[in-house]
């Protein structure tokens, strides 16, 4: 049996598969399996695999699109090491990061799982420094030293500081934990370290850059945004914690992503559904400005909101990942 289970789910990015794919391959480590799970793809992904003859690979190929939650879990379903990592398909990792993670899981029996930092590259594949530190001071990831994590709840729910990509896990801690609740799909990252956490699980942070992480325009669209905020909503109410000061957070986190969320359904022309949940959202929170605004452009066809809307992200400053991701500097 294999160290160590690698997992990429896929679907329609055969264009980047190859850069996720070699980057397992090149690993300084080798004890390891890879299995690649497809989520019906259309494209030319099935014959993207064919082309490696490696005994590591393991295809796994469902005939539709069963969703990415479901997709992911089939991979660590079918998982026999004792360690896992799952990275996107679009994402690749450094080729000593399975030799430096193994390792810290080997020498650190409490220890759940190692997080390390990471790159931000852009469509070609290019490293940009900038963007990457950028991300990291934005996620408090330039804050956490070397070490078990402190305050595992607060960084995974309030800061969002880990990331599920540049993780190496022992299996049983995520089979624990009842890995990717589908109900949570869009959004099953964020909701399975927070998971973990309340779970009384053991984080380390490895400061060192060794996954890259890419932007691309693909991963953006009003479709997608509703989808993960859905179910962020869904992970953040389903929240039990220990603490009152937790609760309060919880219960602020959950209004302000309610917000988040009546802002984009009235973008999309749900205007009666966004009303309702801006009107929860703003129970807690008050109506800001923004609010107001939107509240007011709901009776407004729904072509023209999206015009104002897209008048006003040209517009306003464009923060790193709108740089990166449109390839501008």
């Amino acid at each position: 049996m294999p160290k160590v289970t690698v997992c990429i789910p896929t679907y329609n990015r055969a264009s980047f598969l190859r850069y996720s794919v070699q980057s397992v391959l090149t690993q300084t480590y080798q004890d390891f399996e890879l299995i690649i799970c497809d989520d019906g793809s259309t494209d030319n992904t099935a014959e993207v695999v064919s082309e490696w003859q490696d005994p590591r690979i393991r295809y796994i190929r469902h005939p539709k699109n069963i969703g990415r939650s479901k997709n992911m879990r089939s991979g660590f379903d079918a998982a026999t090491g004792d360690y896992f990592i799952k990275f996107d398909d679009d994402d690749a990792i450094t080729p000593e990061f399975l030799a430096k993670t193994v390792t810290i899981l080997d020498n650190e029996p409490t220890v759940d799982f190692v997080c390390t930092n990471h790159w931000i590259i852009n469509q070609n594949g290019e490293r940009m420094e900038s963007a990457t530190q950028e991300n990291a001071a934005k996620w408090g990831k330039d804050k956490l030293n070397q070490g078990t994590v402190p305050d595992l709840i607060l960084q995974t729910f309030q800061y969002q500081s880990l990331q599920v990509g540049s993780t190496l896990f022992r299996r049983p801690c995520l089979a624990e934990v009842d890995y990717m609740r589908p109900e949570a799909d869009g959004c099953e990252d964020y909701d399975l370290l927070v998971r973990l956490a309340i779970a009384d699980k053991s984080a380390y942070f490895l400061p060192e850059y060794l996954m890259e992480y890419r932007f691309h325009g693909g991963q953006t669209s009003l479709k997608q945004n509703l989808h993960f905020l859905k179910a962020k909503v869904f992970s953040i109410n389903s929240y039990q914690f220990p603490s009152p000061d937790l609760e309060k957070r919880r219960i602020h986190k959950l209004a302000w992503t309610k917000e988040c969320l009546g802002l984009r359904l009235i973008e999309n022309g749900d205007s009666t559904e966004g009303r309702q949940i801006l009107q929860e959202s703003s129970q807690v929170l008050g109506k800001s400005n923004k609010v107001k605004l939107a509240l007011i452009m709901s009776y407004f066809p729904t072509n023209l909101r999206q015009l104002i809307l897209q008048v006003f992200r040209q517009v306003r400053a464009k923060d790193y990942t709108d740089i990166v991701r449109q390839g501008t500097n």
